[in-house]
C-alpha cells in the first residue's frame, strides 16, 4: 500500500466521521515526541480534524443513546457505577467515541502492566529496593512462581536492613500495575503508618519489591518474624481503571500456606476506595488481625 492509497483511506474514514482531513502541508507539525499537533495558531477542533483528549471524559457523564425514553433517570443510575452504560450503537457496532475510549483504556492497561515503577519515585518514599527471582518483566509475566520468591540478594538485604520481629511488616510491590503504585502508594502508606503508630503497634522497616507477586509476602513474613505482614500491590488493570491497588494481609504467613489465610482490601484508587481512607481502614484491620491472631476467612470483620 503506497502513501496515496493510505491517504485516501484516511480521508474516507474522516468523511464518515464528519471530520475534514487536515491538508498535507501546513496544517500540522510533529513534536519532539513524535506526536502530531495542530500548527501554531490553528484551533484544535473536530472540524479541523483534532479532538480533545478522550481520556479526560468521565464515562459517568457520557450518554449517547438516541431518542431515549428517560435520559435523566438513566443518568442518575449511571452515577452509581463506572460501567460503560448508555453509550449507544451505530448499527451493530459501537459509535466512534466509545470505541476510541475503549482503545485508550486498553492502552493504559497495557502500559500499566509492561512499564516499571520509577526508581526515583520509590526513593522519594524512603524505601530500599529488593527483587524477586524474576530477572525481567517478561520473566515476571510468564513465570508467576519466580515472582513469589525473593532472590538470594534480596533475602540478605532484608535481613540486614529490616527491623526483626515487628508486630506488622509492610512492603510495597509493583504487581501487575506500576501505575497503581505511582498513583496510590504515598497516600495509602502515609495514613497506614500513622494509623498503626497511633494504636501503639510496632512497624518494621518498609521496602519495595520489584517483580513481586502476592505470595512473596509469605517469605517476607518468615524472614522478618512479623506477627502480621501487609503488601500494597498493583492490581491487574482493567478497562475501567489501570491504577487500582490492593492490600493483602496475613497473620504469621508461611511459605506454601493456603490462600484462604489472606485478607484483602481491593479497588484502592481515586474512583474507588480513596487511598488515604484505605490506609486508615487497613490499619484497623491489621490491629484486629493482631488482637485475634487470625486472618483470611477465619477473621470476622
Amino acid at each position: 500500500m503506497d502513501a496515496i492509497e493510505l491517504r485516501k483511506i484516511i480521508e474516507d474514514t474522516l468523511n464518515e466521521m464528519n471530520i475534514s482531513a487536515p491538508s498535507a502541508v501546513g496544517s500540522a507539525e510533529v513534536s519532539t515526541n513524535n506526536s502530531i499537533k495542530p500548527a501554531a495558531g490553528a484551533a484544535a477542533s473536530a472540524e479541523d480534524g483534532w479532538l480533545d483528549d478522550i481520556t479526560d471524559i468521565n464515562v459517568k457523564d457520557l450518554y449517547l443513546v438516541e431518542n431515549p425514553y428517560d435520559k435523566e433517570g438513566f443518568m442518575d443510575l449511571k452515577q452509581y457505577a463506572p460501567c460503560r452504560l448508555g453509550i449507544g450503537k451505530a448499527g451493530a457496532r459501537y459509535k466512534t467515541l466509545p470505541q476510541l475510549m475503549f482503545r485508550a483504556a486498553h492502552s493504559a492497561a497495557q502500559d500499566a502492566v509492561f512499564s516499571d515503577v520509577d526508581q526515583d519515585f520509590v526513593d522519594s518514599l524512603g524505601l530500599f529496593t529488593v527483587q524477586s527471582r524474576c530477572d525481567s518483566k517478561d520473566t515476571y509475566l510468564t513465570r508467576p512462581d519466580l515472582g513469589r520468591r525473593l532472590s538470594e540478594e534480596a533475602v540478605a538485604t532484608i535481613k540486614e536492613k529490616c527491623k526483626m520481629n515487628p508486630q506488622v511488616q509492610i512492603y510495597v510491590s509493583d504487581g501487575l500495575s506500576s501505575a497503581a503504585v505511582a498513583a496510590n502508594t504515598k497516600d495509602v502508606l502515609g495514613s497506614l503508618m500513622q494509623g498503626l503508630e497511633s494504636n501503639g503497634i510496632s512497624v518494621g522497616t518498609p521496602f519495595f519489591v520489584k517483580y513481586g507477586r502476592v505470595g512473596i509476602m509469605d517469605e517476607v513474613s518468615e524472614i522478618t518474624g512479623a506477627e502480621a505482614t501487609c503488601v500494597l500491590i498493583g492490581e491487574r488493570p482493567g478497562l475501567i481503571t489501570a491504577t487500582s491497588m490492593s492490600a493483602y494481609m496475613a497473620y504469621k504467613a508461611t511459605i506454601g500456606m493456603a490462600e484462604s489465610r489472606r485478607t484483602v482490601v481491593s479497588n484502592i484508587h481515586s474512583a474507588g476506595t480513596i487511598p488515604a481512607e484505605a490506609g486508615a481502614h487497613i490499619a484497623a484491620i491489621l490491629k484486629k488481625i493482631i488482637e485475634t491472631k487470625t486472618s483470611g476467612t477465619e477473621l470476622k470483620l
